[in-house]
């Protein structure tokens, strides 16, 4: 399977903070799909990827708010998933799409799935990449990471005055891969395109650091498959064999568990491919196929479908005036 180079270009959608920031593959009027990298990434992490992906969509990844080169969220307020998920419907009004596919990478995941579940009506294609798209909580710890959350933002805000660390372009190298240790190292610069800012003596990292603190919003088991039960749009989820892993503890690994056999008693499509938690970026070759045959068999040939029905009606009403029409 072989990438074809297309033309990429950015774009900026306001919010009422600044703006979100991404890039834009394919025509125009193409089917929509909407691209959302993982933690502490940014767009770039559809780089790869998306030159292997039908030529007939129309791909927008966004920078979520906090990374790359979108705005920072306002001073106090927290980074969670149903703070997320109203980002996608921001970007969403903007492009003036009311029905679109959504490819998520890990935390992007856990967005795409619950924008999925919130808006049902607005999604006819789920693409989930190594991770299951909930976090579900045992509530028994919830009130702990919610303090836990809380004390680290007021910490930081005591001392949001110090400065970011300036590095080097070869120590942010270093310092990213310290953090992603199987990420290639054409991976890391391509991250490193978005995820640095230049400063006078060298760059900082772009990203929001109250990104690193404990989400608050915290949703248990039962809410989660309670909202997995609203999803109306196939799902396609590709796991990494040496990638996430929701926790070494058994209970974690019973909470994903009952997700992924949700998914399976649905009919959705789960695959596992080797490699690491990035191999969309790392290896594209390996997901890509995967992804087209959804794309072409779930959503696109759902829309000619959909496309021809709703011609021929409009033929079969065309008899009425008079005239024959074959539909």
């Amino acid at each position: 399977m072989s990438s074809v180079k297309q033309e990429v270009s950015e774009l900026s959608i306001p919010v009422p903070w600044g703006e979100i920031r991404g890039k834009a593959w394919g025509p125009e009027h193409g089917h929509p799909v909407l691209c959302l990298h993982g933690w502490a990434d940014n767009c770039g992490s559809f780089n790869t990827l998306i030159p292997f992906l039908p030529k007939e969509c129309r791909y927008v990844a966004v920078d979520m708010p906090g990374h790359g080169l979108s705005s920072h969220r306002p001073p106090g307020v927290f980074y969670s998933f149903p703070a997320y998920a109203a980002d996608v419907r921001r970007v969403a009004e903007s492009l003036s799409w009311t029905k679109f596919s959504i490819m998520g990478h890990s935390m992007g995941g856990n967005i795409t799935v619950m924008f999925s579940a919130l808006y049902p009506e607005m999604v006819d294609g789920i693409i989930v990449l190594d991770v299951f798209g909930f976090v579900p909580t045992d509530p028994k710890e919830i009130p702990r990471i919610m303090r836990q959350g809380m004390e680290e933002m007021l910490k930081f805000e005591k001392k949001a005055e110090e400065k970011k660390r300036v590095y080097t372009y070869e120590k942010a190298v270093e310092r990213l891969l310290a953090a992603n240790p199987t990420l290639s190292e054409r991976s890391i610069q391509t991250l490193l395109e978005r995820g640095l800012t230049q400063v006078e003596g060298g760059f900082v990292f772009s990203r929001d650091l109250r990104v690193n603190f404990k989400n608050i919003e915290r949703i248990t088991l039962e809410q989660s498959l309670e909202m997995q039960s609203l999803i109306q749009a196939p799902v396609l989820l590709i796991l990494a064999d040496k990638g996430f892993s929701p926790a070494s503890r058994e209970s974690s690994q019973k909470l994903t568990s009952k997700l992924l056999q949700v998914y399976q008693e649905r009919n959705d499509t789960v695959v596992r491919v080797p490699g690491s938690h990035h191999v969309h970026l790392d290896n594209p070759e390996v997901v890509a196929p995967f992804i087209c045959d959804f794309l072409q068999t779930k959503v696109l040939s759902q829309q000619r479908r959909s496309s021809c029905c709703s011609d021929g009606d409009h033929l079969m009403r065309g008899s009425d005036s008079g005239l024959l029409f074959v539909a």
